[in-house]
């Protein structure tokens, strides 16, 4: 096994210019992350300057058999933490042979609203806080649980340390130097209030990069989980009972609301993302009606209200920003599982977009 080791943490600049890109791009359920690699003769940072590629859609529920050609297309190049060096990982967005946008394309439409002047000029920051669960791999039951039963109650285990109350440490730690490695804007970790499971922040991000990191740190973990043979889960609310769910809180501001006078910006957008709460909730990720139920620090889905420091509200808004007259808010509505392009951009439209 060293021998083995000793090979896969090979310095490939001592003795070739040549480098790995992995390929990543999303399938077909939205939510399965997939990735090929490929050789390339020497360095790269400029995604505009990395060659088109392909795979085959068939085998991931996005293309039919007898025409299987996805056409992916490089966008944002991350260090690659694995391999390390000058290796690469490349997130892509899928389309036709044609240049189509494929349907669960959804950075292409993201990346349309972030381009649009009037969101440009906003200069939209995105902070998200992913959840997540381990699970064990045989079993599909969550790290740290006894096999076929419970632990004790919620309460002891949010940020908690110790071995009866913290499952999985070493899992979320490599992760978040894995995330810095590679250039990821993460800002942060902590153990959550169910046992197993976790949390991480991306942010601040502007416009389409925030998409783009979470979904790389999403990459980053899934790799990290299958080394350590633990099973990653999104599922907004992976057990059923008196534990909390799972989400992907998303603070957020824009340029207007930073400034002097932005509380009132920001209550005129919390009422605009008011008018459109069922739009959004369809679009926040699937399985959300188990998690969003007014319980476990949540508001219940088919309600929208707003509050300062209420983790019971569909936007929060902080103490530090309602005393500045100016800051963020959070959208506490996305689950775990939502795709962040969809959600970002979602956001940034109804807010700076949408006319009253």
């Amino acid at each position: 096994m060293s021998l083995l080791s000793d090979l896969i943490n090979l310095n490939l600049s001592d003795s070739t210019e040549k480098i790995i890109a992995e390929y990543i791009w999303i399938g077909g359920s939205g939510l399965d992350l997939r990735s090929k690699a490929r050789t390339l003769s020497g360095p790269v940072s400029d995604p505009s300057k990395l060659p088109k590629w392909n795979y085959d859609g068939s085998s991931t529920g996005q293309a039919p058999g007898e025409d299987s050609e996805v056409i992916i297309y490089p966008q944002a190049i991350f260090k690659d933490p694995f391999r390390r060096g000058n290796n690469i990982l490349v997130i892509c967005d899928t389309y036709t042979p044609a240049g189509e946008p494929i349907p669960t394309n959804k950075r292409h439409a993201a990346a349309k609203i972030f381009s649009h002047p009037d969101v440009v000029a906003e200069e939209p920051w995105y902070g998200i806080e992913q959840e997540y669960t381990l699970l064990q791999k045989d079993i599909k039951w969550p790290i740290g649980w006894p096999v076929g039963g419970y632990p004790g109650p919620q309460g002891p285990y949010y940020c908690a340390i110790g071995a009866d109350k913290a499952f999985g440490r070493d899992i979320v730690d490599a992760h978040y130097k894995a995330c810095l490695y590679a250039g990821i804007n993460i800002s942060g970790i902590n153990g959550e209030v169910m046992p197993g499971q976790w949390e991480f922040q991306v942010g601040p991000s502007v416009g389409i990069s925030a998409g783009d990191e979470l979904w790389v740190a999403r990459y980053i973990l899934e790799r990290i989980t299958e080394i350590a043979g633990v099973v990653l889960s999104f599922d907004p609310k992976p057990i059923v009972g008196d534990w909390n769910g799972a989400g992907a809180h998303t603070n957020y501001s824009t340029k207007s609301m930073r400034e002097d006078g932005g509380y009132e910006v920001i209550k005129k957008a919390i009422d605009k993302l008011g008018l459109r709460h069922k739009e959004h909730i369809a679009a926040y990720g699937e399985g959300n009606e188990r998690r969003l139920t007014g319980r476990h620090e949540t508001a219940d889905i088919n309600t929208f209200k707003w509050g300062v420091a209420n983790r019971g509200a569909s936007i929060r808004v902080g103490r530090e920003t309602e005393k500045e007259g100016k800051g963020y808010f959070e959208d506490r509505r996305p689950a775990s599982n939502m795709d962040p392009y969809v959600v970002t951009s979602m956001i940034a439209e109804t807010t700076i977009l949408l006319k009253p």
